[in-house]
């Protein structure tokens, strides 16, 4: 398992390394790769102090202030949607399960838009009152799914997934029902429903950062656990586990995963779908490789997403939500199909 870790691991950092590279140069201004690296190495301590700035000055601005933070931003965005949609499919046992599965997005979108229609969204923590309130609405959106789910203390699947479809439909009414009844507001509120990272800063990143280190490493810590439940619950059971401590850890923390994601870039859909099933379809079934090549598969994919949204018609930018939509729904059409063509092969 080290070996092919090291292996798919190596070359997803060569790719991230490269999008890192390439993407940093795409824009209005076009930046040569060269450049980019000089400039990037000329960041780092001790190697630095050995490479003469002949670059142009203008440059290092566009790169530090502007581009770099916003590709940063995306790739931990990316990672943390992809590592909490693995853990998602893990506990649910369910290829097609997302980070969206229970209504964590929708909670979210919730406390978000009522800030916007009623004009508070940057009234008690400045430009941090909407992160912060659209985490903790959508914390509490898993909490109530979970309750709702819970059954003689303990927490069935079907029940979990049926929970948060229902929590999730019933919220995303709302926040139909708070864009429709604000003439003022409503492209406010649509624009941060489809997900954007433009004007966002080194401080989101060094917001969510922690997040994502402290959940990537418990969801990874729990991969051997995850591969147990794919046997079935009871199997897993009988082998030692405490499922449903498991479930419930894990779903906690790919939720705050996801709560934090969708808190500083809005609702980007299909990335925790398409990434870990794309990995697993490379890989095959271990969660051991699975959570870790998520990481970097969806750093990658968002970064690009985001430079598609950014530079296609620019200087009109697409909201990142619809390039991640135009190719998640496609490929979730395919997953459909798959699975009903395996279906029908074991009844045939």
């Amino acid at each position: 398992m080290s070996k092919k870790l090291a292996g798919y691991g190596g070359i997803g950092i060569v790719l991230l390394v490269l999008t890192l590279l390439i993407c940093l140069g795409i824009g209005s201004v076009a930046l040569p790769i060269r450049d980019i690296a000089l400039i990037l190495l000329h960041r780092i301590p001790w190697i630095g102090s050995h490479i003469d700035p002949t670059w142009n000055a203008s440059f290092e601005q566009i790169i530090v202030k502007v581009r770099l933070p916003r590709i940063l931003l995306g790739m931990l965005v990316g990672a943390a949607l992809a590592v909490a949609g693995s853990g998602f499919q893990g506990v649910l046992r369910n290829p097609l399960a997302d980070p969206f599965t229970l209504g964590v997005s929708s909670g979210s979108a919730v406390g978000a838009s009522f800030l916007i229609f009623f004009g508070l969204q940057y009234s008690f923590f400045g430009g941090w009152t909407l992160p912060a309130v659209a985490f903790v609405t959508g914390m509490l959106t898993l909490w109530m799914v979970i309750a709702l789910a819970r059954e003689s203390g303990k927490i069935p699947t079907n029940s979990l997934i049926l929970s948060g479809v229902v929590m999730q439909s019933f919220l995303g009414a709302v926040v139909s029902f708070l864009s429709a009844m604000s003439n003022r507001t409503i492209n406010e509120i649509i624009y941060w429903t489809m997900g954007s990272l433009s004007l966002r800063g080194w401080s989101y990143t060094a917001i969510l950062l922690p997040y994502f280190l402290v959940g990537f490493a418990v969801v990874w810590s729990r991969a051997r656990a995850l591969n147990l439940l794919s046997l079935g619950e009871r199997q897993a059971a009988h082998m030692g586990m405490n499922v449903d401590r498991v479930k419930l850890g894990v779903l906690l923390v790919s939720t705050l995963l996801t709560a934090a994601a969708v808190s500083v870039a809005g609702i980007i859909g299909f990335v925790g779908l398409v990434i870990p099933h794309v990995i697993r379809l490379i890989t095959g079934p271990d969660y051991r490789l699975i959570v870790p090549l998520s990481a970097i598969g969806g750093a990658v994919f968002m970064v690009w997403a985001d430079t598609i949204a950014r530079s296609l018609l620019a200087p009109t930018e697409i909201p990142l939500g619809v390039v991640t939509a135009f190719v998640g729904a496609p490929f979730f059409a395919y997953l459909l199909y798959r699975n009903k063509k395996q279906r029908k092969g074991r009844w045939t």
